[in-house]
């Protein structure tokens, strides 16, 4: 949709340059690109580093401190064109800092993370910024709005599923590593991060070590009236060369790859589910019922799909992608007529370097701001009627 941007980086003076030690991190490389409606700047580093972010106004502007590192890099040759930063500043303070300064043309919010090595590519520094737009903040001197009371203003419900759990381990890598014990974290750290957000609920299909059927794991989607449910998986594939993370959605054909086939096969086992149990249709006439029950899991699949693309999107850059589509394949879990719902392929834990890295606390944590971030992105172009969300759009709407 949008086209690769070049990072316009305006350098202090040298004179102003303080000598580092040799052990010192450095900043060696920085990286723009623009995705849907994030802007993503990504900064390479020579090792790790502590920093903190910080938002000043009048002028706007984004501070980024990173606590001994120093400046290698030479980015003046690089371009800044229609990104909503004006300029770019960087100087040394203190004793062996780096602040790095972002002038802004309109207030934008800031998602930052540091990434691992992996993929041939070394310690990196992520910064996400998105319009500070899409939510709503206070206005000086500004009458407070009326009480909308046809609003409820409801949080987004979201349903985290750790695939297996219990009896059933799911794939074991080839030092032991437990795809039940990966996925678990991961899903905690998701749900600890969806509860920190307005306007958000989260349920966990479990929380423990303990095995949920199939069938049963739909069914809790469905007592809780489901926005949306997303089961998070680290599987094995046929080939142990196969690596990197994937976004699958019901299909009620055939598989879209035979990856996809092998996948939902292995899941699915002999726990089957019939989706036409799940929808209160057994009052109507069978024809009507076929026909209510096609239109639902059209839409659906559909709605699924396109949740599908943005958790693929958010998570390009933190983790390598398998597919760059979404897959579609007959997973049982997936079986719901009426909540869009997606099975994420964190990584391979058949793969060595994608179970080195999955069991790390810090690429876990990457993984779940990367899912949460894809997923906050679709409800804000999707906000579920009478939700915060939907009404943050109206406001913001009735502003324009």
């Amino acid at each position: 949709m949008h086209r690769r941007q070049l990072l316009n980086l305006l350098l202090v003076s040298p004179l102003f340059t303080l000598p580092f030690t040799a052990s010192a991190t450095q900043i060696r490389n920085a990286r723009l690109w623009r995705s849907d409606d994030k802007l993503r700047l990504v900064f390479d580093l020579s090792g790790p580093v502590n920093y903190k972010t910080f938002s000043l106004t009048a002028p706007e502007r984004l501070i980024i401190d990173l606590s001994g590192a120093g400046l290698s890099g030479d980015f003046s040759q690089l371009v800044l064109k229609n990104s909503g930063i004006t300029s770019i500043r960087s100087g040394h303070f203190g004793k062996a800092d780096t602040r790095i300064v972002l002038d802004l043309a309109t207030p934008m919010l800031l998602t930052s993370f540091l990434l691992p090595p992996q993929d041939g590519q070394g310690h990196r520094l992520v910064l996400d910024l998105t319009s500070a737009t899409q939510v709503p903040h206070p206005i000086a001197a500004a009458p407070k709005p009326p009480v909308d009371r046809a609003h409820p203003k409801r949080d987004i419900i979201v349903v985290v599923d750790p695939g297996h759990g219990g009896k059933d381990p799911g794939a074991i890598g080839s030092k032991g590593q437990r795809e039940k014990d990966v996925v678990l974290s991961i899903a905690q750290l998701l749900a600890k991060r969806l509860k920190r957000e307005k306007g958000f609920d989260v349920k966990l299909v479990r929380n423990d070590d303990f095995f949920v059927p199939l069938r049963k794991r739909v069914e809790i989607a469905h007592k809780h009236n489901a926005d949306m449910f997303i089961s998070v998986h680290a599987d094995a594939a046929p080939r142990i060369t196969a690596s990197g993370a994937s976004v699958y959605a019901l299909s009620e054909g055939g598989a879209t790859s035979a990856t996809a086939r092998f996948m939902a096969q292995r899941e699915n086992g002999a726990d089957l589910l019939g989706a036409t149990s799940l929808l209160n249709l057994k009052d109507k006439d069978p024809m009507l019922a076929g026909v209510i029950l096609d239109m639902s899991m059209n839409a659906t699949i559909a709605s699924s799909l396109q949740l599908g693309s943005s958790i693929l999107g958010s998570l390009e850059g933190i983790t390598s992608l398998h597919q760059k589509r979404v897959e579609q394949a007959g997973f049982a879990v997936l079986k719901s007529p009426d909540v869009p719902s997606i099975l994420v392929e964190t990584g391979f834990i058949s793969n060595a370097r994608d179970s080195a890295r999955l069991v790390t606390a810090r690429h876990q944590q990457a993984v779940a701001e990367g899912l949460f971030v894809g997923l906050q992105r679709y409800f804000q172009k999707n906000p579920p009627v009478n939700s915060y969300m939907a009404w943050v759009q109206e406001q913001k709407n009735n502003q324009a």
